[in-house]
């Protein structure tokens, strides 16, 4: 037998049991999640293959990352020579086969759409080396159902991390039902090693982050909706009254909007509540492409270079002077 074969069936029975393991890291999705998941690998040190479906939206993400170092730089918690080295860890791929080669991490940060995220994962288990852990960055998708169409569920498990990565310190770890309690050790110990603190759920709708966060937005928006308080008295009692860093509207806004109704959607149809039925409001906005932060006007309206919260129009009527 030849030392390729002898290599080969080593690799089909041998997975990620420790840290020391993983040398290359595969990001798929160069969007703010993505990049900032590979922002902060590289920094650490690891070889980082960065995918996307498009040339300029790779181009984009290495961008915003040496801009995100630069702040580091100014602030004295990285130096230039540091940046350097994390930049020159950095590959980008359009091809995903390519950019899955070598990998002993997958990190799935695609869009919050199941179909999409079924469909890589597909393509993740065709591709991928057989001993890869695959992860996935979902903030509420079951990574039960995700595991189901790989022939790996074992390896697969949910590594969220929270926006903007490099500076939010969880990482909310999901074991889906068959996820074997090493590939989470790994994973846990993996994300203390690059500097977050990991915290471990299991796998029901929302796990726990969204479980609680999404029906606190969404309760601020039905309140909105139904005449209670205006944008910034909603934003401002919970900032000042629970000592919350943004308020619920504000911070739905940052999310996405379209982001927020899906989680919602999916906590819904999971438990089959109504409680987490999504405000009527957030689905109208979401319709008229009132995304938030991204599309320029959510509940606030959003001006480049400009950090003052502006109510938006649309809700500006409701304000008490």
């Amino acid at each position: 037998m030849s030392e390729t074969a002898i290599k080969d069936m080593a690799e089909a029975t041998t997975v990620i049991s420790n840290i020391q393991q993983i040398k290359t890291v595969s990001v798929i999705g160069a969007g703010t999640m993505g990049n900032g998941i590979v922002h902060v690998f590289a920094q650490n040190g690891y070889k980082v293959q960065m995918i996307d479906i498009a040339q300029p939206a790779l181009d984009k993400a290495l961008a915003n990352i040496g801009k995100n170092m630069d702040r580091q730089i100014t602030k004295g918690s990285i130096t230039e020579e540091q940046k350097n080295a994390a930049l020159a860890n950095i590959t980008t791929h359009i091809d995903m086969e390519g950019g899955l080669s070598g990998a002993d991490l997958v990190v799935e940060a695609a869009t919050e759409n199941v179909d999409l995220k079924l469909k890589i994962f597909k393509d993740i288990d065709r591709l991928a080396p057989a001993h890869a852990i695959l992860a996935t960055n979902t903030s509420s998708i079951s990574i039960t159902r995700i595991a189901a169409v790989t022939s790996r569920p074992a390896q697969v498990v949910g590594m969220h991390f929270m926006n903007p990565v490099p500076v939010m310190k969880l990482v909310e770890i999901i074991n889906g039902y068959a996820t074997t309690k090493e590939v989470t050790q790994v994973i846990y110990d993996l994300s203390v090693h690059i500097g977050k603190v990991p915290c471990v759920v299991n796998d029901y709708p929302g796990f726990i982050a969204n479980r609680i966060l999404m029906p606190m937005i969404n309760e601020a928006i039905i309140s909105l909706q139904e005449g209670v308080a205006g944008v910034e008295e909603i934003d401002t009692i919970m900032k000042l009254g629970m000592a919350h860093p943004m308020g619920p509207l504000q911070l739905a806004d940052f999310i996405g909007l379209d982001t927020c109704l899906s989680i919602l959607n999916v906590l819904h149809n999971g438990f089959g509540n109504p409680k987490y039925a999504p405000a009527a409001l957030l689905t109208n906005m979401v319709q008229a492409g009132r995304l938030g932060a991204k599309s320029g006007e959510g509940f606030y309206k959003y001006t480049s270079g400009s950090k003052e919260l502006v109510v938006s129009d649309s809700f500006a009527g409701n304000q008490w002077k």
